[in-house]
């Protein structure tokens, strides 16, 4: 089974590449905010769960994080792998998905992390904005606050899988389909 991490900060390209993969590979997109607006649209437990801590202005715990994301991934029937946009956000996250994925018998064969710099980013979302309407793209000050929460938070999580020896820095620079052929020779030569 092939399952991936596609990694990197906002406006890296991780949604236009996770869809070329997921073309080519047969993999099963798994986005925590689509499954986190899923299941509180459908009212399921986990997601009244998780809408309780969002209401007060709480983090929702990686246990009820990881409860959907497995209640995501029991649905799907001998699945090629899958692809994780969003997630594992902590070290903390990284390690909770290693055991439940370990419980299915898997484990993540990579983290693919698209490298851009700053002032690339910023010309992107800005880009993005004008196309796709985001508010969250348009704003200078949030997309700073963004991408300093990433480098912060988030990009850690690339030394979890580098001391795992499952961490791959791919240029994120270059048109998209060089971006794609990139990452297609990492994961064919995996």
């Amino acid at each position: 089974m092939l399952n991936i991490v596609l990694f990197g900060p906002p406006g890296a390209g991780k949604g236009t590449q996770s869809e070329r993969l997921i073309e080519k590979y047969g993999l099963v997109h798994l986005s925590t905010g689509d499954i986190f607006r899923a299941n509180i649209k459908g009212e399921t437990e986990l997601g009244t769960l998780a809408k309780s801590y969002m209401d007060q202005g709480q983090l929702v715990p990686d246990s009820v994080t990881i409860d959907m994301l497995r209640s995501e991934v029991v649905k799907h029937e001998s699945p090629r792998g899958f692809i994780f946009d969003g997630f594992p956000r902590t070290n903390a996250q990284a390690e909770a998905l290693d055991v439940f994925l370990n419980e299915l018998g898997t484990g993540i064969s990579v983290m693919l992390a698209l490298e851009v710099e700053e002032n690339e980013l910023k010309t992107r979302l800005l880009k993005r904005a004008e196309v796709s309407g985001r508010a969250d793209d348009a704003n200078p000050e949030v997309i700073e606050k963004r991408i300093h929460v990433y480098n912060q938070e988030t990009a850690p999580v690339k030394s979890f899988y580098h001391a795992q020896n499952k961490f791959i820095s791919i240029n994120g620079i270059g048109s998209i389909d060089e971006i794609t052929n990139r990452l297609f020779q990492e994961i064919d030569s995996i």
